[in-house]
């Protein structure tokens, strides 16, 4: 982390307007069709909450805003990013666990699952906000959310999604998302890009080592359905 001058960023505009605001922070919140996601965690026998934070990553990484955060009356500079989970520990508490992010899926996976069931142990936070420019989240899964607004405390100025427990609808699963982030790091249209951007990840997440896209997947079975379909009806013509 490295302090820069906001007058050689692209952001230089921005922060002069957003930095004396009394709340610089604005919400979005989205509608997100999570069905690949959850058959995917069903199927692969992997965390739903592992994979929407990878699929945050992922959306994120190539974003140069997403480098850039403002901390007090300074602008400082990451050269990585991580992601934040909260954890329920031993205690029955909530702990943070922050997580580097390189977007090696194997290698997320692997370090979610260490580090978070460390802290769930120790019920000691896992703090990376020194080196890492840290994407807040928060899984409110108890409850099905319409809307999540985060609270601005002048301290954490960090990007932080939230969201409740999907639903059901036919045959796919649908979940609302808030994203809140600091004006002076990212305008509405580089929101909204984001916003898409994280869409096509969900839609067509793949996890190395399976053969199959969930995309892939979901096209078989579309093919096996049609078979089995036209089995039924060639039996039933006989008659």
């Amino acid at each position: 982390m490295k302090e820069v001058n906001p007058k050689e960023t692209s952001r230089a505009q921005q922060f002069e307007i957003w930095k004396n605001a009394p709340n610089p922070m604005l919400t979005f919140v989205k509608k997100m069709d999570v069905t690949n996601l959850v058959r995917t965690s069903k199927k692969r026998h992997l965390k739903f909450n592992m994979l929407l934070d990878y699929c945050i990553g992922k959306a994120a990484i190539g974003q140069k805003e997403f480098y850039l955060l403002p901390i007090g009356k300074k602008l400082m500079q990451f050269d990585n990013i991580a992601i934040n989970t909260m954890v329920k520990n031993h205690l029955g508490e909530v702990s943070s666990c922050d997580i580097a992010f390189n977007g090696d899926f194997d290698c997320y996976n692997h370090d979610y699952l260490k580090y978070t069931s460390e802290v769930a142990q120790s019920c000691v936070d896992r703090d990376l906000s020194e080196d890492y420019m840290v994407i807040g989240t928060s899984a409110v899964i108890d409850t099905e959310l319409e809307f999540a607004g985060g609270m601005y405390s002048g301290i954490y100025n960090n990007p932080f999604i939230i969201w409740g427990r999907y639903s059901r609808h036919f045959f796919r699963y649908y979940m609302n998302l808030s994203f809140q982030f600091h004006h002076t790091q990212i305008r509405g249209q580089m929101a909204t890009r984001l916003g898409n951007i994280f869409n096509q990840f969900l839609a067509k997440l793949i996890t190395k080592g399976h053969r199959f896209t969930v995309a892939e997947m979901s096209q078989q079975r579309s093919v096996h359905v049609f078979f089995l379909w036209h089995i039924v009806f060639l039996r039933e013509s006989q008659f």
